[in-house]
């Protein structure tokens, strides 16, 4: 008698085994199956209305200038004033 139950406990030992096994191969399907769906996007930081412009300072410093502080002048400027606004320190 103890032989049939320790036969039947180990057969029940082995469907709950295969039974996990089961749901668990499950688990690669349903997020595969949520990959499909669209993502809503959330921003992060209201967008700015007033246009700005970037510019690198005579230390080296990246600051943002209001497109209207700036006035539009066409012409360019030589090496020579460039060479000489440029710090040099070696």
């Amino acid at each position: 008698m103890s032989d049939t139950n320790l036969n039947m406990k180990e057969e029940n030992n082995r469907r709950k085994l295969i039974a996990g096994l089961g749901v668990l191969s499950l688990f690669p399907i349903l997020k595969w199956g949520s990959a499909f769906k669209k993502k809503e996007v959330i921003s992060c930081a209201p967008e700015s209305k007033v246009k700005t412009i970037k510019f690198l300072t005579q230390d080296g410093t990246l600051v943002e200038v209001d497109a209207s502080k700036i006035k539009d002048s066409k012409e360019k400027i030589s090496n020579q004033q460039l060479q000489s606004w440029v710090n040099k320190e070696l």
